[in-house]
Parts: structure tokens; C-alpha cells; sequence
């Protein structure tokens, strides 16, 4: 039986320095990158570290954490991929450590930290911590001398500026073990171009899948599929949207309707884009119902801060505290009825779900303590592929 994503795998050898006396070299692990898991794994590990939250009140701390990253990522002028990392850094972190014992705003501002040096965007922790201060503490953004509202970090507490620091450093170190220092980020947005195009869809549709592409990262969807399949579901999602319940849309020559582009990628085509892209109708669907379900939840309490947006680059002519209120204009014109009923429809039609490899005995959450930050226990080997692993390196 398989064993859970980040066990740790101990040798022969290994084990007898474990028992051996303390002059001797101390025991060594190696725990190994998983880039993806599986929908068992996800809904153990979640609730697992859930505690005593509710699955709702769960959502909508993970929520308040994507919209607080959208907002400083807007205020800084960071690029979507950065964004976009953080909020899975995010949902990767809460997989093996408890909620309970983390503010989502430490957690979210270290993986953002920790997403500029992926992408070359890197920030000082105290730029991050002076912007997180304007967000979190509008009266102090309202006293700033600054001309894009960061909170002068000189006017405040050095105590408490150097503590929220040192939080900074400790939680980022959780975060670098989480993904064993694998600073390899690949992103669906360059996909979601390639394959419309592929497809022949519509400017239109592939606008809105680029939409939809951005808003799936405030889901556990980047911790299940690779960033192509994320690409074709959120160009499926797109093509219902455009299709149910709508009329048919004008189309240029060569280019295909809505409607048809969302039959064919909800058909079993054995070798046509099944075996191109290897993915499924029934991965594409199980994104669907997961999109629309979040769709679904912002269009029943808009006022809650919980709302998909799409930030565009921020333009250069706007201060940079407008930049996150001027982003958020565009807004899914979708009801919640007209979403439920499509969820409806795809449910009379939907295909059998794919059967997926069993949970395995080991507990992936129990290798990794808070509680021991800084210290060096024996040797751990952090190794970018899992234990088998065999073929080439993209």
C-alpha cells in the first residue's frame, strides 16, 4: 500500500545510528517532494489540522488569507505568478500544521515571502511587513507620510516591528520544509493561452479562463492536478459559463462555439487531447464542480471578504494604495441559481469518478513540529523526487 505524500524514508543504516551512542554520527532521514495529492490525502491532512473549526469557518479563513495576499501583492505591484505561489504555499502549509496555532496573516505573508525569491521578485521582510501593516491597520495607513500608504516601520514599536520579523523567518523555514526546498514553480496561465489557441476558442473565452485559472488558486486545486490540467478545466469551466443558459455567441471563422468546446473536453477521446495532455473528463469536471462551488459561495454573501477577484497589472498612473480597489471591479456576473442549476446539469451527465490509489498507514503531518524550530535533530535529507522515482527532469 502507498504511503501518504512527505513520509520519511529511514535505511538500515540509518536506523542502527539511530540507537547509537551520542558520539557517534547522529540518525539521518530523507523526506521527499510531493507535488501533488491525492483527494484522500487532501480531506485527511484537512481535517486533520482543521481541529475544532468547522469546514465553513475553515473556508473562510483560507479565504481571508487568498484575499489578503491579492491585496498586498496588488499594493506591491507583484506579478500574478507571485501571487498565485503564495496562496499554494498557503494551502500547502495548512496541510501539516494545525490552524489553530498560526495567524493566517503570518502564515500568508511568509509564503509570500517565500514566493518572491521563487520568482525573482524578492522583498525585504520588513517592505512586506510595512505594507501587511497598511492592510491590517488602516488607521495607521491613514498617518502615513509614504505616497503609497506603507506604514513608516521607524513610527512604530521596534519590539514589536522585529518580533513580527522574526515570525516572518520562523515560519518561512516551516514552509521551505514543506516543500523540501523545491523552488520549482510551474503555472497554468501560460497554458491556458497555448491550449485555447489549440482548441480554437474565442479572445472572450480564453479571457475568461484566465479569470478562472487565477480564482483556482484560492481552492486546494494546485495541490491535486499539474498546472496543464488546471489550464483545461479552467478552459472548460469557461465554456459552460459562455454556453448554459446563454444565447449563442458571434464567432470568427476557424473559431470553435462554446458549446462545442465544452462537449469535447467533457468526451472520452482515448487518443486525441485525453492522450496529448493526460487528463480526463473526469478531472476537468471534478474542477468544475470545485470552481463553481466557489463561485456559488461569493454570489450568496458578496459582502463577505471572500470574493474572487482578478487583479490586473497594476497601472503605473495609479497610487499604489488604489491599485487592489481599481483591480477588483471586474466581478463574475453570474447568480447563484443559474450556478446551481449548471451544477445540476453536469451532475445528470457526469462521468464516473476516477478511481484513485488508497490512503496509505503513514501520517505525512506528524514529521513536521513547530515546536521545535531551530533545532537539529540528526541529519534530514531534503530530496526533490519521491523514492522510485524514474525518467527525465522538465
Amino acid at each position: 500500500m502507498r504511503s501518504p505524500p512527505g513520509y520519511i524514508k529511514t535505511d538500515p543504516q540509518e536506523s542502527n545510528r539511530a540507537h547509537a551512542p551520542s558520539s557517534q554520527m547522529p540518525a539521518s532521514s530523507s523526506r521527499y517532494y510531493h507535488p501533488y495529492f491525492t483527494p484522500a490525502e487532501i480531506e485527511y491532512l484537512s481535517e486533520k489540522q482543521r481541529g475544532k473549526q468547522s469546514v465553513t469557518q475553515e473556508e473562510k479563513v483560507r479565504q481571508s488569507a487568498c484575499t489578503f495576499l491579492e491585496t498586498i501583492g496588488a499594493r506591491v505591484g507583484f506579478p500574478r505568478r507571485t501571487i498565485a505561489t503564495a496562496q499554494a504555499l498557503y494551502h500547502r502549509f495548512h496541510l501539516f500544521f494545525p490552524r489553530k496555532d498560526f495567524q493566517y496573516h503570518d502564515v500568508a505573508l511568509a509564503a509570500l515571502y517565500v514566493s518572491t525569491k521563487e520568482h525573482d521578485t524578492l522583498k525585504k521582510p520588513r517592505e512586506l511587513l510595512a505594507v501587511s501593516y497598511s492592510v491590517r491597520f488602516p488607521e495607521l495607513a491613514a498617518k502615513s507620510k509614504n505616497p503609497g500608504g506603507e506604514v513608516d516601520l521607524d513610527t512604530m514599536d521596534p519590539a514589536l516591528v522585529e518580533n513580527d520579523r522574526q515570525r516572518l523567518l520562523a515560519v518561512e523555514r516551516l514552509i521551505l520544509e514543506t516543500i523540501c526546498f523545491n523552488f520549482t514553480a510551474r503555472m497554468p496561465f501560460p497554458y491556458v493561452i497555448k491550449l485555447g489557441k489549440e482548441f480554437k476558442a474565442s479572445k472572450k473565452l480564453i479571457k475568461l479562463a484566465w479569470r478562472i485559472a487565477i480564482d483556482s488558486y484560492r481552492t486546494l486545486l494546485p495541490l491535486i492536478y499539474p498546472p496543464h490540467t488546471m489550464a483545461l478545466g479552467s478552459i472548460f469551466v469557461a465554456a459552460l459559463l459562455l454556453s448554459f443558459e446563454q444565447p449563442p455567441s458571434p464567432k470568427r471563422d476557424g473559431e470553435i462555439s462554446s458549446a462545442e468546446l465544452a462537449k469535447t473536453l467533457n468526451t472520452h477521446t482515448g487518443r486525441g487531447w485525453e492522450g496529448r495532455y493526460h487528463t480526463r473528463p473526469e478531472d476537468l469536471e471534478d474542477f468544475a464542480h470545485t470552481i463553481l462551488d466557489l463561485l456559488i459561495q461569493y454570489t450568496q454573501n458578496p459582502s463577505a471578504n471572500t470574493s474572487p477577484s482578478t487583479p490586473s497589472s497594476p497601472s503605473p498612473n495609479l497610487p499604489t494604495r488604489d491599485r487592489h480597489y481599481a483591480a477588483q471591479q471586474l466581478q463574475y456576473p453570474y447568480k447563484a441559481d443559474q450556478l446551481i442549476r449548471l451544477k445540476i446539469a453536469m451532475r445528470e451527465t457526469e462521468h464516473l469518478p476516477r478511481r484513485r490509489k488508497p490512503l496509505g498507514n503513514a501520517d505525512p503531518s506528524a514529521l513536521y513540529n513547530n515546536d521545535k524550530i531551530g533545532q537539529n535533530e540528526g541529519t534530514v535529507r531534503f530530496l526533490f523526487f519521491p523514492p522510485g522515482f524514474e525518467g527525465d527532469v522538465v
